[in-house]
Formats: structure tokens, sequence, C-alpha cells
């Protein structure tokens, strides 16, 4: 089982803000990829997650959350899309094509993978 470890400055372990994580994306480089892990237990990493106008990601192997921290658009999720925002909840089986789309400048999301290769289905 993978280690505890919170990536954030934050005294606590098991707590993270949402101004804890933009600290660290504020320090990626900007060739990097637009997100920057929080917080690793076991099979859960969380993630935050902000795209610059457009969202390239691909299928991702296992199962994920999404948490809409700030911002709005439309997520594509397979063959269906609907619209999002603040404090909204996305599921993605592993493996399943998805996409934010037409997300607002200040789109920001937690993102949670967890569970094994392939997903729990």
């Amino acid at each position: 089982m993978t280690e505890e470890h919170n990536f954030t400055a934050s005294p606590v372990l098991r707590h993270a803000t949402l101004a804890d994580g933009e600290a660290l994306l504020a320090r990626l480089d900007a060739t990097a990829l637009p997100s920057t892990p929080v917080y690793r237990h076991g099979s859960l990493l969380v993630k935050l997650y902000r795209p610059s106008g457009e969202d390239l990601q691909k299928p991702h192997d296992r199962d994920e959350v999404y948490i809409v921290a700030r911002g709005s658009g439309r997520f594509r999720n397979g063959d269906r899309a609907h619209d999002f925002g603040p404090g909204d909840m996305l599921f993605v089986p592993a493996g399943d094509m998805h996409r934010f789309e037409g997300f607002s400048e200040d789109f920001l999301v937690w993102v949670l993978f967890y569970g094994p290769e392939g997903g729990e289905r």
C-alpha cells in the first residue's frame, strides 16, 4: 500500500484547503500538465486540475470523481454532455472518454482517482 502523503504545506496530514492546492499549481512550470497531486493514501490520489483553453486529457486507467471547486462549463462523459457548476460532483469510470468544454477562465476542479487499474466494474 502507498504511504500516506500530503503534498501541500498544510501542518495537518489529512487536511488541505483549496488555497493549499492552488499554491502547488502556482509553482508548476508553464509546460507542465495542468494538475498537481495534493494528497495520497492507498489507492486514493487527490489532485487539483486547472486546464487552460482546452481540456486535452485522455481516458484514465482508474475510476475518478471530479468535484467542481470553481467555474462552470459543459462536461462530456462518453456520448453524453451536460452543464456543470461549483459544487457539482462528476463520476467517470476507468477507460471512459471525458472532457470539459467551454469552461470559464476561473475553472478549477478536485480530482479523486481511486481503486484498481481498470476500475471497479
